[in-house]
């Protein structure tokens, strides 16, 4: 198991900035890292495109909001259930929920979670949420 905190290092877009969330998709590029759009005093919200898997994980205290700008992003959530998402569609994963996040080729997401949100790595294939 191993733990990340994230703190993003620059934020693109100020309070009160309008955002044209297609045309940002559209600009992303496969292996760069995620892009810290906008943070709030408790919020944070990120851009990350990506065609490969993320690795299996949870947060203890901050649910996580995806919405999928492009492409197809696949939630596997820990006992098997398998939740796919196409551009336009959203899901929240709640807090202390095991997952895991895989594209379909290039996919774009915008995620929403607690500022300095806690990321907790578990082993490969769980059985169980924690």
């Amino acid at each position: 198991m191993s733990v990340e905190n994230p703190v993003p290092e620059s934020i693109k877009f100020p309070a009160l900035t309008i955002v044209d969330l297609a045309a940002e998709g559209e600009a992303c590029h496969c292996g760069l890292p995620e892009l810290c759009l906008k943070q709030g005093k408790q919020q944070l919200s990120k851009a990350r495109v990506f065609n490969e898997q993320y690795g299996w994980h949870y947060h203890p205290a901050s649910d996580e909001l995806f919405i999928v700008i492009d492409g197809c992003l696949v939630i596997d959530l820990a006992g098997g259930a398998e939740l796919r998402l196409s551009p336009w569609n959203s899901v929240t994963i709640p807090a202390g929920t095991v997952h895991r996040t895989r594209a379909e080729g290039r996919t774009v997401n915008i995620c929403f979670e607690k500022l300095a949100a806690e990321t907790v790595f578990v082993d490969e294939n769980p059985v169980s949420a924690s």
